[in-house]
């Protein structure tokens, strides 16, 4: 699993779970819902998937963008048919944790190995009421109805088209559907009917006949053409599920209409933009197991071009040598130059940052610095251990470029486990009023400091901060141990070092629904104080804070420093002295410590502190820290 999550973002396969509630029998939807959990199941550890449904009434919705999180998937997936939660999923502005689908269940939950989930027979009665009474109105409506119907899928189409250009790497759009009646568009082809439009001409009653009818429409094929193009350009292979063979016995006959088939456009959407229909399968997990086989191997073939970002179309043309008889090139046709960040959507620069948080690739404009750190939480936390996250982010770099009175500062945080599994986030943007903080931004920049609630486990933090007017963003990944602390040997918690008062222009997360309220966790004796994330040390002495678990009770503890460079070598090493020890929360050891650190160039160096107690066992802790050019002592 680790190894999938490495793999470079694009090169994933990103599967869109395309749920069309609007063109698809009630019956045949529920067993779709659940053909498609099967998929998730048999996915490779890198594919990601996302999930989204189409309705008439509110046109395409995603419901929860991009992930390897095999349970969120799911949990997205049983929100059909359950609209009261489902609606509540924006709770995460990037859409990648369906919070209130785990956690604010009530009546229509069980439990079930430590994690709560719906009902299914629930959820499905709820699905199959809900679109009953909307296919009894919509179902006997007239042709001109019907061709308004398809010309609303067509527009929603292209919108989702063309958001998903924001999406680096190739997408298959697993579009679940029954299909829309094509002889609205391409008119019928019924024998009888020909022959009354004839009787009726002959007879000179020509408002008897329905060239729509009969002859289709131009403008709504224009509009199907249209759709097809911009999914093409998008990079977005549709690979249609005809769902029609789930339903059994026709839920339409027992609902007092008779609908027509829709393979004909199931097939051109797949056709049109390289992908294939699956039809005729009364297991749909079948059809789900080919498709994974056929998009199992895909060669990834990377360009940079220089075109300015622009976000104009630019045509690819592929072409390879000694080609096997038989075998065929499906390429994109094209790709779109990145768009100014100013010129995209709200849902555009949301996936553009989930994608990001996803890709883990460190970097970017905005420079910053992250601490976290595990500790135990009360009786009531149900397994989970509190993590405090700080993040100083550097000011004049988040500044760059900005115009405006106002800075909306985004910040993200993410928990990933090993198989890629989002356990808890932080998402809040600080809209800042630059006449009063500009100045303290450019001396130093903004200190965020929130939590985490984790069960114990490896983690990486991945922690994304972004300019919202500019777009300019900086992302780390911090490594995260959570320890079950309970019954384990010694565990020490990284050193806090205590940053200068009145340094940093300093914000703490909001309060989160369903979170605990932590208090400041830090303190040097009865005073609290925020640590620094990356601390700056001098030649004189600096104290600092240790927090220790399960260290023995009785007997002297016995302290140790070493000094290494950010690559692992062993330097001289500081003079380290334990100040004090009190016993504090939780059984927690709350030592203080000063730390004189060796003659050292100015440069980034790790400090490793060991504590053994009267038993014989040692705990180890380790913190970054730098040594500036001519860092005055008081920032220690």
């Amino acid at each position: 699993d680790d190894k999938a999550q490495e793999v470079p973002v694009p090169a994933r396969r990103h599967f869109l779970l395309l749920f069309d509630l609007a063109f698809s029998e009630p019956k045949a939807i529920v067993q779709a819902r659940a053909a498609a959990k099967d998929l998730v199941a048999e996915m490779h550890a890198s594919d990601l998937a996302a999930v989204a449904t189409y309705a008439a009434s509110h046109g395409t919705e995603l419901v929860l963008g991009f992930t390897s999180d095999r349970g969120q998937i799911e949990a997205a997936i049983d929100s059909l048919g359950l609209p009261e939660l489902a609606d509540r999923t924006t709770v995460d502005p990037l859409r990648l944790y369906v919070e209130e689908l785990r956690q604010k269940i009530h009546e229509n939950t069980v439990a079930g190995e430590g994690i709560r989930e719906y009902k299914k027979e629930t959820a499905d009665k709820i699905l199959l009421e809900q679109m009953e009474q909307s296919m009894r109105a919509s179902e006997s409506a007239n042709t001109e109805v019907q061709k308004d119907k398809i010309t609303a899928l067509t527009r929603s189409f292209t919108d989702l088209a063309r958001l998903m250009r924001s999406v680096n790497g190739h997408k298959h759009v697993v579009y679940l559907s029954e299909g829309y009646d094509s002889s609205v568009l391409l008119g019928s082809k019924d024998a009888d009917l020909e022959k009354d439009m004839q009787d009726a001409r002959e007879k000179g009653e020509v408002w008897k006949v329905d060239s729509q009818q009969r002859f289709g429409s131009a403008d709504a094929m224009n509009d199907v053409e249209g759709m097809l193009e911009e999914l093409r350009r998008a990079d977005c292979t549709v690979q249609a599920v005809d769902i029609a063979g789930l339903r059994g016995t026709s839920g339409s006959q027992a609902l007092g209409y008779e609908r027509k088939g829709g393979r004909e456009s199931l097939f051109q959407m797949a056709r049109d933009t390289g992908g294939e229909l699956y039809e005729n399968f009364n297991d749909l997990s079948a059809a789900m197991g080919k498709m994974l086989e056929r998009t199992g191997v895909t060669y990834v073939l990377t360009i940079q071009p220089e075109t300015p970002p622009d976000g104009t179309y630019h045509a690819l043309k592929v072409e390879l040598r000694g080609l096997p008889r038989g075998a065929r090139v499906v390429h994109r046709p094209g790709y779109f130059a990145p768009k100014p960040f100013a010129q995209r959507t709200r849902m555009e620069r949301m996936l553009l940052t989930a994608g990001q948080v996803l890709a883990g690739e460190e970097g970017g404009q905005v420079r910053m610095s992250v601490m976290t750190a595990a500790m135990p939480a009360g009786a009531n936390a149900e397994g989970t251990a509190d993590v405090p996250v700080v993040v100083e982010i550097d000011g004049p770099s988040l500044l760059h470029l900005h115009q405006g009175n106002d800075l909306p500062a985004e910040i993200y945080v993410y928990a990933l486990d090993a198989k890629g599994q989002v356990r808890d986030y932080i998402a809040q943007t600080l809209t800042l009023d630059m006449f009063k903080v500009e100045a303290k931004l450019l001396q130093s920049g903004l200190k965020f400091y929130g939590h985490l609630e984790l069960p114990p486990g490896s983690y990486k933090a991945r922690v994304l901060v972004r300019n919202g007017r500019t777009g300019f963003h900086g992302l780390r990944v911090a490594p995260l141990e959570v320890p079950s602390f309970a019954g384990a040997g010694p565990v020490l918690l990284p050193p806090f070092f205590p940053q200068a008062k009145g340094e940093w222009l300093v914000a703490r997360e909001a309060q989160r629904p369903g979170h605990r309220e932590l208090p400041m966790p830090f303190r040097m004796g009865d005073q609290p104080f925020l640590p620094a994330a990356l601390p700056i040390l001098g030649v004189g002495e600096a104290r600092f804070a240790l927090l220790g678990y399960n260290l023995a009770d009785e007997g002297d503890l016995q302290v140790r420093s070493q000094v290494l460079t950010a690559d692992g070598r062993e330097m001289q090493a500081g003079d380290l002295s334990l100040v004090s020890r009190a016993t504090g929360e939780a059984g927690a050891d709350r030592l203080e410590l000063t730390f004189r650190p060796p003659a050292l160039q100015p440069g980034e160096y790790l400090l490793r502190v060991t504590v053994t107690d009267a038993a014989g066992k040692a705990g180890t802790a380790t913190t970054p820290f730098v040594v500036a050019a001519a860092a005055p002592a008081e920032r220690g």
